[in-house]
């Protein structure tokens, strides 16, 4: 619900704010569906991914995690391709029989949207992962832009996915926030000049979040004018003003 304070408080066209959001972790409580679908597809290969392979590895791209678990120069391009295919058509099938949006996220988003913030997702997943989050939300329409892991040849903790975002967002970096639930996530969007929220979800604790500016244990513990407070702060020290 919006309250009376955030409702006086929209965003002035002069002082615009961006927040990007990472989909695993932070839209969707996919924690279990991920390792599930890679177990699953390590089991077809015979070997065994544990969750402490999984949780280590966890928010990087599939090429990366295959690497990982089977070594660098195993399989070919068009191999990890099908296997990134696969694993992924596993996790979608998880989802889509009983999808685990995270509490609070439909809330935030509407409340955000209402107050001028430009949305952006800033994913390593495959287009059709982010397409299916987005349709079960029903959020399609109000972000602004999307980055996929088909847009990026870097996984996190490189900047490029969230420098994409801002830019597809029109906005310079250091006008975006972005809600993350892994350390790579937050050093990526500290390496981009973005403040960073540590959003502690499945399989994370606060600790392991410690780089993020704020941590947080639900979305429902954010508002528009806390997001909008940690920007100024990231745009005060990048102008040299604080």
């Amino acid at each position: 619900m919006t309250t009376e304070h955030e409702k006086i408080l929209p965003q002035s066209a002069e002082e615009t704010f961006g927040v990007i959001f990472d989909m695993d972790g932070v839209l969707v409580d996919s924690y279990h569906a991920h390792f599930q679908s890679w177990r699953e597809l390590a089991a077809e290969l015979g070997v065994e991914v544990t969750e402490a392979d999984f949780v280590r590895h966890f928010g990087r791209t599939s090429r990366e995690i295959v690497e990982a678990y089977w070594g660098e120069g195993r399989f070919t391009d068009e191999e990890i391709a099908e296997l990134d295919r696969r694993k992924e058509s596993y996790y979608r099938r998880i989802i889509s029989q009983n999808f685990p949006e995270m509490p609070g996220v439909r809330s935030l988003l509407s409340r955000l949207k209402a107050a001028g913030f430009r949305l952006a997702v800033g994913s390593s997943g495959p287009p059709e992962n982010v397409r299916l989050v987005l349709e079960k939300l029903e959020a399609g329409p109000l972000f602004d832009a999307v980055v996929t892991g088909m847009d990026v040849t870097r996984g996190k903790p490189d900047p490029q996915v969230f420098l994409l975002a801002a830019k597809r967002l029109n906005l310079p970096p250091e006008h975006c926030v972005v809600i993350e639930d892994a350390p790579v996530g937050i050093r990526a969007a500290h390496a981009a000049g973005m403040a960073a929220v540590g959003l502690v979800s499945t399989g994370r604790d606060p600790q392991s979040l410690a780089e993020a500016d704020l941590v947080v244990h639900s979305l429902e513990d954010l508002t528009p004018e806390i997001l909008r407070e940690l920007t100024r702060t990231k745009v005060a020290k990048h102008t040299g003003k604080l």
